[in-house]
């Protein structure tokens, strides 16, 4: 008879023995159930915390209509976006902390992130729904947790009141011509071919990750700019330029869905050119466009922050040796975590120097 089941043995005697019967009790097994307790409620939270956020490996059931709509508009994919606002109020050369242009921000911020990129992102799960059902089962929409009907008036919600905000901002600031605002509507304009037919700009690998990744770095750097300067070509030329960093990172979040995008017919990267080949593809356009911004930072003899540009690529070409390029499948979301911090660093370099020399 093993120690534990002599354990069970004894704790059933009456309790009335003496309190000087030798018990030789293991309590190891105890521990392991508590131990394997508590790994199964750390992994419960973080699969939650996984499912509100919009992260891929998200626990299915839940039943909060405010958390399942939350969930839909994706708020880990808001960060880059609130960030390209940043880099387009330092890349102004006129941004001051004062009260009023922290709140300026603020409200920019909002519009870029929670509002249109939650739009973007909820109009591009309805139309992804049938993929999604594949490859992301536990998604609100392919789960059923929330009605087709519901998605609609969400998207309608949100885009409705990211326009009313560009407007505000445009009143603020006495422009006149509404900047914000046409950048608002040009923005849900490209997520909307972007996701929906007939077009569908993801259908084609390089042209659908090309429109999402100056989406996340041009726009709403575009914004930021315009609301504390004057937008200008140069602004435009170079972001647009950076956006082919952007079209890497997009690439990125292609993988997590390959199966899906094989079965339906849609031509993504790692479906075309096979998931090495395009994980290749991806880190290249990461690094080759970051170091080409980093010599025209030199052309315009802002060699400081070049340096300081090349000095982030470096960490971001050793996690993609660690990780990405071994198995980009399993590790996209770990790669894009260790990563990314660098790369949106990086920007705002880019943005501090272009500043500096009022470009």
């Amino acid at each position: 008879m093993t120690n534990y089941h002599y354990t069970l043995c004894l704790n059933q005697l009456p309790l009335t023995m003496s309190e000087s019967t030798p018990i030789n009790a293991n309590p190891q097994p105890t521990e392991a159930v508590e131990s394997t307790s508590a790994e199964v409620t750390s992994a419960e939270r973080t699969a939650k915390t996984r499912q509100l956020l919009g992260m891929k490996g998200a626990a299915p059931g839940e039943t909060s209509i405010w958390k399942i709509r939350l969930q839909l508009m994706k708020p880990i994919t808001w960060i880059p976006l609130i960030w390209g606002v940043v880099c387009g109020a330092a890349s102004s050369g006129n941004y001051t902390w004062t009260l009023e242009n922290v709140l300026k921000s603020a409200l920019c911020m909002l519009l870029s992130g929670p509002l249109l990129t939650g739009y973007t992102q909820t109009i591009n799960d309805y139309y992804d729904r049938d993929i999604d059902a594949i490859n992301e089962p536990y998604r609100p929409i392919p789960s059923g947790a929330i009605s087709e009907k519901q998605v609609i008036t969400q998207v309608i919600v949100l885009v409705l009141l990211g326009y009313g905000v560009a407007y505000t901002l445009d009143l603020w600031v006495r422009h006149t011509f509404p900047n914000v605002l046409m950048l608002s509507i040009f923005g849900t304009f490209i997520a909307y071919i972007y996701s929906a037919p007939p077009l569908k700009l993801k259908q084609n690998g390089c042209l659908g990750n090309y429109a999402l990744g100056a989406s996340y770095i041009a726009l709403p750097w575009w914004a930021g700019h315009a609301l504390f300067g004057e937008l200008n070509w140069r602004i435009v030329v170079l972001t647009l330029f950076y956006s082919l960093a952007g079209l890497g990172i997009a690439i990125v979040n292609d993988f997590k869905s390959v199966e899906g995008d094989r079965q339906l017919g849609l031509q993504s990267l790692p479906v075309m050119f096979g998931v090495q080949t395009a994980a290749l593809i991806c880190v290249v356009m990461i690094d080759l466009f970051q170091g080409l911004v980093a010599a025209y930072l030199v052309s315009i003899h802002e060699n400081l922050y070049a340096a300081i540009l090349v000095l982030l690529i470096i960490p971001q070409i050793t996690f993609q040796d660690m990780y990405f390029l071994r198995d980009p499948i399993a590790n996209d979301v770990k790669y894009q975590a260790r990563a990314q911090p660098f790369l949106v660093f990086g920007m705002l370099v880019t943005a501090i120097a272009l500043g500096h020399a009022g470009v």
